[in-house]
């Protein structure tokens, strides 16, 4: 560990990866750390880049492992893994996420079944389309992109998704054999907890017999990523906007995930040293200095929080790249399981899934 200064403020770390790499020595790097003209350049994350986990490196190597096996299915079944994209409206968000898993769909060589419908269709008549959807034999998994107008009853819309297509891993079937031990695997895993399953398992990270925290016990991230964890051997504790004490209780914990979804939530002082920190939060806070008026940050405070932890996401560029990687993963496995091919595990050590 060394102890340096960059202009008033004091920094005890390990020797940044940047000297050698940009800086001849230790001596040069403090020089330019101190420099009033350049001083802020480097930034935290390249700092500390030896505690990032990076979703952006991590959800490519799953993409590549995807695309082979996309090219053992065509080789050897004559199958290509079909994914199946419903967008209702013209929320501008919306077509953003469809417009990226269409990307990240055709960089993988599925096929894929886009369709796009006016904000006042109706109920029934999506309902059909899905229907149409789930007789189709090209179709492996269905996405129907939420929010949907407040006309429609989503959970009728996905409830009507045969759990053999529920590429989002939301069913109640697929949810049901999550959380119970031993029996039968869930054809696919809700994709954002499973992507930090990802993370944890491709960053070395021995989850079995540590102490987590998940912060936030939402359907689609908190309770499926508290129970991946208790699966894999981890003593699990979840805190909610009830939870008393909850500084108190992260502040105990080995690994912290964070999915409260507010800027900054988890303060530095709030963590164990040594943490290991999975931020899902993605928020956008006021920002003069850039270009768009805004920079996107985490549930934790990066900059209060890197000095401390052992690993931590970035934000962006964390859990974020990872939701669409394990989107294609489990129309992989979708695609796998009607062949009647055994599923890609979502990790290596594991009893069940």
């Amino acid at each position: 560990m060394s102890t340096f200064t960059v202009g008033d403020a004091s920094f005890r770390t390990e020797l940044p990866k940047l000297v050698g790499r940009r800086f001849e020595n230790v001596e040069k790097y403090l020089q330019f750390m101190n420099s009033k003209e350049d001083i802020g350049k480097v930034s935290l994350k390249e700092q500390y880049a030896d505690k990032l986990i990076s979703g952006t490196k991590i959800s490519a190597l799953i993409r590549e492992e995807v695309k082979k096996q996309v090219e053992f299915l065509v080789a050897e079944h004559n199958t290509r893994p079909g994914l199946a994209v419903v967008l209702v409206g013209e929320r501008k968000d919306s077509a953003t996420y469809v417009r990226m898993k269409k990307k990240a769909a055709a960089e993988v060589e599925f096929h894929s079944v886009d369709i796009t419908l006016e904000d006042t269709v109706s109920e029934e008549e999506l309902l059909d389309v899905i229907r149409e959807l789930n007789n189709r034999e090209d179709v492996h998994g269905i996405l129907v992109q939420l929010p949907l107008p407040s006309h429609v009853d989503s959970s009728r819309i996905l409830d009507e998704i045969k759990v053999e297509k529920d590429v989002d891993g939301f069913s109640a079937e697929n949810i049901g054999n999550m959380c119970l031990r031993g029996g039968k695997p869930p054809l696919a895993l809700p994709c954002t907890p499973a992507g930090c399953v990802e993370l944890l398992e491709r960053s070395g990270v021995d989850v079995s017999g540590k102490s987590a925290v998940v912060v936030g016990r939402s359907n689609i991230v908190g309770m499926p990523m508290a129970h991946l964890l208790i699966s894999m051997d981890a003593t699990v504790t979840v805190c909610h906007s009830k939870t008393e004490n909850m500084k108190e209780i992260v502040k105990k914990s080995d690994i912290v995930v964070a999915a409260v979804g507010r800027a900054n939530y988890i303060r530095g002082d709030w963590l164990k040293e040594g943490a290991i920190v999975i931020d899902v939060g993605i928020n956008s806070v006021d920002d003069p200095t850039k270009k768009r008026g805004y920079r996107l940050v985490g549930d934790v405070c990066f900059e209060e929080a890197v000095h401390k932890v052992g690993k931590i996401t970035p934000v962006p560029g964390g859990v974020g790249p990872m939701t669409i990687a394990m989107l294609m993963k489990n129309t992989v496995n979708l695609a796998r399981q009607k062949l009647g091919l055994k599923r890609i595990p979502l990790r290596k050590r594991t009893y069940s899934f």
